[in-house]
């Protein structure tokens, strides 16, 4: 998995069990409701963008454009954030989106 930070990657090699079971958990959790895959990129998107975390926010940026969301669809799901996460949040997340659309093309 390219898209994956290497302090996760690091977190693999250190603790190899703890990180197949959190993929596991991850993998049921996408698989437990009627949601798609793209519409769960963009969920875990938008609570990324919530949290503040930079790291989250690329991670699900790529994996949202990797199962066929459009830049537009991403973006748009950033945008949403002004007006519960705030500007400050949005923004700085718009910011990282940007920098992974931009590396992708």
């Amino acid at each position: 998995m390219d898209y994956l930070p290497e302090i996760y990657k690091e977190f693999e090699r250190h603790h190899p069990e703890l990180a197949e079971a959190y993929g596991e958990l991850a993998g049921k959790s996408y698989k437990s409701g009627p949601l798609d895959q793209k519409t769960c990129e963009l969920v875990k998107l938008g609570i990324a963008v919530g949290l503040g975390s930079e790291g989250a926010v690329r991670s699900h940026t790529r994996r949202a454009l990797a199962d066929g969301v459009s830049t537009a669809e991403v973006r748009h799901a950033v945008l949403l954030a002004v007006t519960t996460a705030g500007f400050p949040a949005m923004i700085a997340a718009m910011k990282w989106v940007n920098e992974v659309i931009d590396k992708n093309k």
